[in-house]
């Protein structure tokens, strides 16, 4: 990362760039009604590098719990530990709102994904079945969970 890594909250304003960055991301992306849903329900944060946008998160939190529902570094940007850093801004903000556990859902094919969150703290607890739509069917989803700290 050679520029200073900046995150702020999404407004309706920033719509179009979030869904370019969320559809080169995903074979199955979120739509634009989903991000719209959620301005008013979620906290969804973009990531800038320098001026550029590189990211998106989008965490719910409920009384003392968290989950993660969307976290999406632009391809091009992927491997250099923006995702690490994202995830760590996120989980920061919900233990801010209160948030003392964690869940997310995670494809079972997305092994960078999961790898991530393990190295963060995350551990599998279960398993949904054919949670997510994909090419040709559908696909698990792992869930995971962690403790969120100070």
């Amino acid at each position: 990362m050679s520029d200073a890594v900046s995150f702020r909250p999404m407004t309706e304003a920033d719509m179009d760039a979030v869904l370019k960055i969320e559809f080169a991301a995903y074979s199955h992306p979120w739509t634009r009604g989903i991000f719209l849903d959620g301005l008013g329900k979620y906290q969804i944060w973009l990531m800038f590098e320098g001026s550029q946008q590189v990211g998106h998160g989008v965490v719910q939190i409920i009384l003392d719990e968290a989950h993660l529902l969307n976290i999406t570094v632009k391809p091009e940007n992927q491997g250099r530990g923006l995702g690490l850093t994202l995830l760590e801004h996120l989980m920061s903000r919900a233990y801010a709102a209160q948030a003392r556990e964690c869940f997310l859902e995670v494809r079972d094919s997305n092994r960078g994904a999961f790898r991530l969150y393990e190295r963060y703290g995350f551990n599998e607890i279960g398993r949904r079945r054919d949670y997510y739509p994909a090419v040709g069917g559908r696909e698990d989803a792992v869930v995971m969970a962690c403790t969120l700290v100070d």
